[in-house]
Parts: structure tokens; C-alpha cells; sequence
């Protein structure tokens, strides 16, 4: 004989480990990180940089902020 819907077991998700808060150095790469890429990116587009507007600029920008964004993912 079939069992009820009301009989089944439902999926309980196990509990969720405690993970200790990140040390100090993550946020603070982090926010350094974001702000540096982004005065990199403003600085290329005003020309202070040497060398003029150069996309390598642009890159390196972009590539902090990415890094700080990833740094982001790992902050609890």
C-alpha cells in the first residue's frame, strides 16, 4: 500500500557550520583594493598618469577591483 504525502520524511538541510569572522587583513585589502583601482581608472581618464590614457591603466584598474570584489566573496 502507497504511504501518504502526509507520512513522508521531508529533507531537513543539515545546520550550518559556525565559521569564525575573517581577520583583519581581508577587509581592509578589500576596501584598499576597490579604491585603488578606481583612482587608477579616474586618474587614467584625467591624464595625470603617465604616459597619457593608456589601456594597460585601465586594466590594472579593473583588475583591483576585481580582486577586491573577490575578497568580498570571502568576507564573513
Amino acid at each position: 500500500m502507497p504511504v501518504s504525502k502526509s507520512k513522508r520524511s521531508r529533507y531537513t538541510p543539515p545546520a550550518p557550520k559556525n565559521l569564525p569572522p575573517s581577520p583583519l587583513w581581508v577587509p581592509a585589502s578589500m576596501f584598499t583594493l576597490l579604491l585603488t583601482g578606481t583612482v587608477v581608472i579616474v586618474l587614467n581618464y584625467l591624464g595625470i598618469l603617465p604616459g597619457d590614457a593608456q589601456n594597460s591603466y585601465l586594466v590594472l584598474g579593473i583588475a583591483q577591483i576585481t580582486a577586491g570584489f573577490v575578497l568580498a566573496t570571502r568576507f564573513r
